[in-house]
């Protein structure tokens, strides 16, 4: 654990640059503008049922969060200076890629266009992580993810309660047990701070909107797809118990 002022620095710099996923808007479906704030406003008529904006938000969220909670469990797995901080790590690295995914799969049948990078601010998290070392890395990282994910957790509730899209709720039904997983993992840790967690997650800073939205990817490009690690050995369909 680093001492209380490390830790006070690291509260703040990571304070500075956690906003709600629940914020993030991704206006990019093929043929389709973001006219409305409403996220209710059904946008198009599937075989699956009919599609709102906020399933839509919910595909692509679900898929920037892989874009950089990905990477950010290799970095986690090769410099986690703790044997749990690597197995959450691993964690993060198979639910992302089993998300992913489906994320792929799903994505052309309801006309949505995936980015292939994430947000400014979620690029951001990895760099403020990526600039630690040692016990600092470890706490700075666990409690940006912690937060991160107890964010999208209502989320994903709330779509789940809502969606009349099959694929978007098979989407939301993978997430929940993935999320889930992924909170219980990084608790584990022994490294996250409630307080400053909770606090986080309930007083957000406000950025702007240009830091919120994945880059849309250019015309013709492939989709960047998160490779799978069956070698990992590691299952997130639902979460591991805490124990003690």
């Amino acid at each position: 654990m680093p001492n209380s002022r490390n830790w006070i620095g690291t509260a703040l710099v990571v304070g500075a640059l956690i906003l709600t996923l629940a914020a993030l808007a991704y206006p990019a479906m093929v043929g389709v503008q973001n006219a409305t704030t409403s996220t209710s406003r059904i946008i198009a008529n599937t075989r699956y049922g009919p599609l709102t904006e906020a399933d839509r938000d919910f595909v692509v969220k679900v898929r920037s969060a892989g874009l950089w909670e990905y990477p950010l469990g290799e970095i986690a797995m090769q410099r986690g200076t703790t044997a749990a901080v690597k197995e959450a790590g691993a964690h993060l690295i198979v639910g992302h890629a089993g998300l992913d995914e489906l994320c792929r799969r799903i994505a052309p049948e309801l006309n949505i266009t995936l980015p292939n990078q994430a947000t400014p601010q979620q690029q951001q998290f990895v760099a403020t992580a990526d600039s630690k070392s040692g016990k600092e890395f470890d706490s700075t990282a666990v409690n940006i993810m912690r937060v991160t994910h107890g964010q999208i957790f209502p989320v994903i509730a709330k779509i789940r309660a809502s969606t009349e899209n099959t694929l978007v709720r098979q989407l939301a039904d993978l997430a929940n047990d993935t999320v889930l997983d992924h909170i219980t993992m990084l608790e584990k840790s022994g490294l996250v701070n409630f307080d400053q967690v909770n606090f986080q997650q309930t007083t957000p800073p406000k950025l702007p909107k240009a830091q919120l939205t994945p880059p849309p990817p250019q015309p013709g490009t492939p989709v960047l797809a998160l490779r799978p690690r069956p070698d990992l050995n590691v299952h997130t369909a639902s979460p591991t118990p805490t124990t003690g």
